[in-house]
């Protein structure tokens, strides 16, 4: 499955709460994703919770903006990228 770095901006920034709360709308959006064969592995968010750089294996670009577009989530740009690991030449 590829894998993608979904970009986004969020103009007032991105707040979930860190409780039950935020639990339910991340698994929420969990299992939108899943409806088209898309799974968020994890995020980056950035310290003023303006951006956010997150980790999707999917199907295609595609599914991914069709799952962002359901789960009410901007995108501005996706890109497919592969693992490049340090410890890889040990």
């Amino acid at each position: 499955m590829p894998r993608y770095v979904v970009e986004r901006t969020f103009p007032d920034g991105l707040h979930i709460p860190v409780n039950a709360d935020g639990a339910q709308v991340c698994l929420a959006v969990v299992g939108k994703n899943s409806d088209e064969g898309v799974t968020w592995v994890h995020s980056y968010v950035t310290d003023d919770k303006h951006k956010t750089f997150c980790v999707y294996d999917a199907p295609s670009p595609e599914a991914i903006r069709k799952t962002a577009n359901r789960n009410s989530l901007p995108v501005d740009k996706i890109t497919q990228v592969t693992v490049l690991d340090p410890y890889f030449y040990r």
